[in-house]
């Protein structure tokens, strides 16, 4: 039986995720998702910068890397998902409702990291040495949206009785609908459930993994992608488990939930890189930009005075010898026309 020093510790939902200025929707999700990519952006140049790359590098990358990245979390939601859209009941155009919840991790940072590519190859820098300043931003920036979640009333795990539980309220729309799961819905003030507040717990999972990751990063200098590679080993390490205590509706692969499977895979990936990637850390100097076409072509070619002859400086030894020469040749020349003259004779 659930005590009521327990009862008075549950942690209450937020009575709405929505608010409406006028015609204008300002969603909780949202802002914590532009909020974490702001403190992202922030510190990865900060980082940045401190390992030698130039100022605002990590702002120009991210023009692409944003872009591609939620376009990419959206895409593995809608189709690890896809009956939720596409099933009997779905509504095919709810895929593209980013704004009411769902982006794939894996996803975001898959396709994210060709965004990124596309970004740094224009810029002549290295992918890897990225990777490796913003990894802690971007874990973080994933904490942050997670407050989203909080929000939304959703990614929450199974019914619990523990203390800090995670109370679920019945939402009402305009539409009279009445369900705990109403995005753009208000609390009734009538608890539905009580449950694990999963999306807390990677929350939390995610700043220690900060914590640990800018620790590692200053005692051993790592690079060459290999503290990227740690935060999505520790990221996934904690999702698997965080995964199993979740209890909304996701697919399955063998009875296990798909998330389960792509962290344990994409941990196993990470792991190996970590350990077959190259050791140390970049020279600052190559984390400076250039333009790779402009490489290949080789450095552009040196002006040099004109002497009055056309032809260029030479040095003053190469002027006896050059003048040593003429007179050899001078030498010769006249011996040979003199056997001439005499052949003539």
């Amino acid at each position: 039986m659930t005590s009521t020093v327990d009862v008075l510790a549950y942690i209450p939902s937020p009575p709405q995720g929505v608010w409406y200025v006028g015609p204008l929707a300002l969603r909780a999700y949202a802002l914590f998702i532009i909020v974490g990519i702001v403190v992202a952006i922030f510190w990865g140049d900060r980082r940045w910068v401190a390992r030698g790359g130039e100022k605002g590098t990590v702002l120009d990358i991210a023009i692409w890397a944003v872009p591609f990245g939620l376009i990419g979390g959206r895409l593995y939601h809608v189709l690890t998902d896809w009956p939720t859209y596409f099933g009997e009941g779905g509504d095919p155009v709810d895929a593209l409702k980013i704004w009411q919840g769902g982006l794939g991790i894996w996803g975001a940072v898959a396709l994210g990291g060709v965004g990124a590519w596309i970004g740094c190859r224009r810029r002549g820098i290295p992918l890897p040495a990225l990777g490796d300043a913003v990894a802690p931003p971007i874990l973080l920036a994933q904490a942050i949206g997670r407050i989203g979640n909080y929000f939304n009333q959703e990614l929450y795990g199974r019914e619990t009785d523990v203390a800090w539980g995670l109370e679920i309220f019945e939402r009402r729309n305009d539409a009279g609908q009445v369900h705990p799961e109403l995005i753009d819905g208000v609390s009734t003030g009538q608890v539905a459930f009580v449950v694990h507040p999963t999306f807390l717990y990677e929350a939390l999972w995610n700043v220690l993994i900060v914590i640990l990751l800018v620790w590692v990063d200053r005692r051993f200098r790592i690079g060459h992608g290999r503290l990227f590679a740690l935060y999505v080993a520790g990221y996934c390490a904690g999702r698997f488990w965080i995964e199993l205590m979740r209890s909304d509706h996701a697919s399955l692969i063998a009875g296990v939930r798909v998330n389960s499977f792509t962290s344990a895979i994409v941990f196993v990936a990470a792991v190996v890189y970590v350990f077959a990637a190259t050791k140390g850390r970049e020279d600052p100097a190559e984390l400076q930009p250039h333009h790779p076409a402009a490489a290949e072509d080789g450095p552009p070619e040196q002006e040099t005075p004109e002497q009055d002859d056309g032809e260029k400086d030479k040095p003053a030894g190469d002027d006896k010898a050059v003048s040593t020469a003429s007179a050899g040749t001078d030498a010769g020349t006249t011996t040979t026309d003199s056997k001439k003259d005499d052949a003539n004779d």
